[in-house]
């Protein structure tokens, strides 16, 4: 036998969900585990698990979530939601209290529009510009975790969530996977993964190739949406080097190209084509159609990714230094004829970010109740945005002093490029003066220079107190400091446009600011009977600067602009409960989101709009006030040859916001609820022991009841087009280990 590490991390109730294991207020220990040693056994692959268990343990006290809320999500729990491993992740992330859905495969996290943030193996990605596609798989996550509330100070820039995904390797997750997944509406999904280790290395990768024509949300209620072709290729790699128990190298690997089609929305009227344009040489100059059924208009997003990481230790110290660089780019392909003659503007446009950076967290266990965590943070990136653009110019105005538009379109370019950077340093101390009783207070310090320079020192609390067998409460306050996203902070020459039919509702371009909030939780967890857990968390936000984003125009390109004043408050109730074979969960939020005042980006808005809201409070546009999630599963005959696992899940929500007659965002959408059904069959050895390995065949049908409804109706503040939520779908699959 091998030596193993006999100390193990100290919990704080920690939870099962059986969908996302539900854990609140997790304690990590501070105690240091002990050091493996290096020769006891002659079986080199058991002591390497266990030197990859006992680095596994020292990295995730890294970044402990003392006082914070978390919803864990195994490896059983992905592979039990309907899909598995071929649902994608904001499908997953919807079974956790509080996740509300929006279109172009966005959620919302907590009231707030897209601040959150992506680490791998703890280390955070920087942003990039892909809006509804898909760059990490859930078939690459060995575990993965949400964490929200009153994040410990390690956590900076996206705090309204943090997904944490804990990747598959090569010693965990040796051999291969081949899997073929499809049905309607031309789903064709092959994929592939390996893994392996040899010596003191050990890699995995996954990769997969998706084609489908539900891209995008149906911009109409129709069974099938009219234009919505995608094709999408996906890798992602992970090798390490483990020279001894204190030591591990990592390289994370990721690529993504996405290609969509933009749907149609049929009976459109033209807006800005001369009476007489069939006859003039319009036509003939741009090709394209005046009939919005049959527009063509594209949209390709490419993210590439990489990571190397280092992590050590040394004595009663604990590190992972990392350094990464990121790309992403978007190119937006209009209809040439039919987008100058509907928007007044036909716009090829293209934009990239370009980041790079480094991650260092160190922990110190410097006594047997205080518990030392130190690091910084540091991201430099490169904007860029180039547009070529086809207006109509205003000649004259007509009796009602309207603008009477030229019958030749006009081009304009325009580009801009800018350089700049974000970082952030913390400290904080975990201290045990009780047994039950655990305070971890700290300091952030963080600042940025890009379209606009600010800094900010940040203060944390947390308070974590086991006051019976049980259950747990907490309590935090956290004061956080968020950069506007540089990819999605508009850079367009509003001048330029004056006077055509491209021209911006107003003039007013103040920079988007960074946004500074007071972030207060409190929750309690509580463990009824054995395997019957509830919890209760509550949150209030006040926010100065607030971030919203929204889309202006044709092109799938989000833009940021601030309310001076914003508040988003609201609570959650979550429950679960195992016993054997059967897994049930439910939970279910409210939640209030409200601004005051745009101060940035403000030529995007409508003149009555801005006066309105310059004095008054509006919901934003993603204020759902409801949202809920269910779910069960039960795996017969668990213990025998061929197991089958039925399963379902829910997901509710009370609306999205669309303008109300007079009063911007003043409506709430139609209410929805969806179910989705499962049955996966495994067949144990179909092929004999010499090609040893289960067989899995699987039936998914999403939106189980065929449930239509709406996700947006194309107004509201920064909404570009109605969206719709897919219909019933039906997909078989089949999947070989070997």
């Amino acid at each position: 036998m091998t030596g193993a590490a006999k100390s193990q991390p100290a919990q704080l109730t920690p939870s099962f969900h059986p969908l996302c294991e539900t854990q609140k207020t997790c304690k990590k220990t501070s105690k240091k585990p002990e050091t493996v040693t290096k020769k006891i056994s002659k079986d080199q692959h058991s002591e390497y698990v266990t030197v990859t268990a006992h680095l596994d343990q020292a990295r995730s006290e890294l970044q402990p979530d003392t006082g914070a809320t978390v919803y864990k999500f195994s490896r059983k729990a992905l592979e039990t939601i309907p899909g598995g491993d071929n649902a994608p992740l904001n499908q997953v992330l919807l079974q956790a209290p509080g996740v509300a859905q929006d279109s172009y495969g966005q959620i919302h996290v907590r009231g707030d529009h897209n601040s959150v943030q992506f680490r791998l193996d703890g280390v955070q990605l920087p942003e990039g510009l892909s809006v509804f596609g898909q760059t990490l798989m859930t078939r690459f996550a060995n575990n993965m975790s949400l964490t929200t509330g009153a994040l410990p100070s390690e956590f900076g820039f996206n705090q309204a969530g943090v997904i944490d995904i804990t990747t598959k390797n090569g010693r965990t997750n040796s051999g291969g996977n081949v899997s073929i997944y499809g049905g309607a509406r031309d789903y064709f999904f092959p994929s592939v993964q390996y893994g392996g280790h040899s010596g003191k290395w050990d890699y995995f990768a996954t990769a997969d190739f998706v084609h489908n024509r539900v891209g995008i949300e149906n911009t109409t209620r129709s069974f099938n949406a009219i234009h919505d072709l995608t094709n999408q290729y996906h890798f992602l790699g992970h090798l390490r080097y483990t020279p001894d128990s204190t030591t591990r190298i990592s390289l994370i690997a990721g690529v993504s190209n996405a290609e969509y089609q933009l749907p149609n929305n049929p009976g459109q009227q033209t807006q800005f084509a001369n009476p007489d344009y069939s006859s003039s040489n319009l036509a003939s100059q741009l090709r394209g159609s005046t009939d919005s059924s049959n527009l063509d208009e594209h949209q390709k997003e490419i993210t590439d990714f990489a990571i190397l990481s280092l992590q050590k230790d040394i004595g009663a110290f604990s590190l992972q230094s990392s350094a990464f660089t990121s790309y992403s780019s978007l190119r937006y392909s209009p209809d040439p004829l039919g987008d100058l003659v509907f928007n007044g503007i036909s716009q090829r446009a293209a934009r990239s970010v370009f980041n790079s950076g480094t991650q260092h967290d160190v922990t110190w266990h410097a006594a047997p109740q205080h518990t030392i965590r130190f690091g910084f943070q540091i991201f430099a990136g490169r904007s860029v945005s180039k547009t070529d653009s086809k207006v109509f110019r205003a000649t004259r105005t007509d009796a009602d002093g309207s603008p009477v538009y030229s019958s030749s379109p006009s081009t304009i370019y325009d580009g801009s490029g800018k350089t700049g950077i974000q970082y952030g340093l913390y400290l904080q101390d975990e201290w045990t003066p009780l047994k039950n009783l655990t305070i971890n207070y700290g300091m952030r310090f963080d600042g940025m220079s890009f379209y606009s320079s600010a800094t900010q020192f940040s203060p944390r609390l947390n308070i974590v107190w086991k006051p019976w067998r049980g259950g747990v409460l907490h309590a935090g306050y956290s004061r956080y400091f968020t950069p506007p996203p540089a990819e999605n902070v508009s850079s367009l020459s509003v001048e330029k446009f004056a006077g055509t039919s491209g021209a911006s509702p107003g003039i007013l371009n103040n920079a988007v600011k960074a946004e500074r909030d007071h972030y207060f939780d409190a929750g309690f967890e509580q463990t009824i009977l054995p395997g019957w857990r509830v919890s209760f968390d509550a949150y209030y936000k006040i926010a100065h600067n607030l971030i919203d984003d929204g889309q202006f125009g044709a092109p799938i390109i989000l833009s940021s602009f601030n309310y001076r004043r914003g508040q988003v408050n609201g609570y959650e109730v979550s429950t679960s409960y195992t016993r054997g074979a059967l897994s049930l969960y439910g939970n279910f939020a409210w939640s209030r989101a409200i601004g005051k005042d745009i101060t940035s980006a403000q030529f995007n808005f409508d003149p009555d709009d801005l006066a309105y809201i310059r004095s008054r409070w509006i919901h934003l546009d993603h204020d759902q006030r409801w949202t809920a999630s269910a779910g069960a599963s039960y795996t017969f005959f668990s213990h025998g040859w061929h197991p089958l696992l039925l399963s379902s899940s829910m997901v509710y929500g009370s609306g999205l916001r669309a303008d109300g007659a007079t009063v911007p965002n003043g409506v709430s959408l139609p209410q929805y609820v969806t179910f989705n059904f499962s049955a996966v069959q495994t067949l144990k050895n179909l092929f004999g022991y010499r090609f040893a390995g289960n067989t899995q065949i699987r039936l998914d049908v999403l939106n189980l009841f065929d449930k239509t409804y709406m996700l947006r109706d194309g107004s509201g503040i920064g909404v570009g087009a109605p969206q719709y939520g897919l219909r019933r779908t039906i997909l078989t699959g089949i999947s070989q280990n070997f």
